[in-house]
């Protein structure tokens, strides 16, 4: 089993109980690459705006705006109208039974 195994619909991995939304398995590869690129970028600007209130939250907001184009935030990127359990403990999800039976 992986460290992170991901659900059988692919929506999600599980990272120390809790699930954590994958990116839209239909953006194409470069853009996906552009919008990791940026999220990793914003990340290292969170990291480097300790004790600077201003650049801290526009380093946030670009993490967010990262997060949301690759679909791991915001609105879900599946139509079958499944709700989105992003960051539930999976012991408390749908997914549960799954995870009891995978670990």
């Amino acid at each position: 089993m992986s460290d992170y195994p991901d659900t059988p619909d692919g929506r999600y991995f599980v990272v120390k109980g809790r699930l954590w939304r994958k990116s839209d398995p239909r953006l194409p590869d470069d853009q996906r690459e552009r919008l990791v690129s940026e999220l990793m970028s914003a990340r290292r600007a969170v990291r480097d705006a300790k004790d600077k209130p201003e650049e801290m939250a526009v380093a946030r907001q670009r993490v967010d705006k990262a997060k949301v184009e690759l679909g791991e935030r915001g609105p879900v990127w599946w139509a079958d109208g499944e709700p989105d359990q992003n960051r539930k403990l999976v012991k408390n999800s749908t997914y549960a039974t799954w995870y009891r039976e995978t670990i």
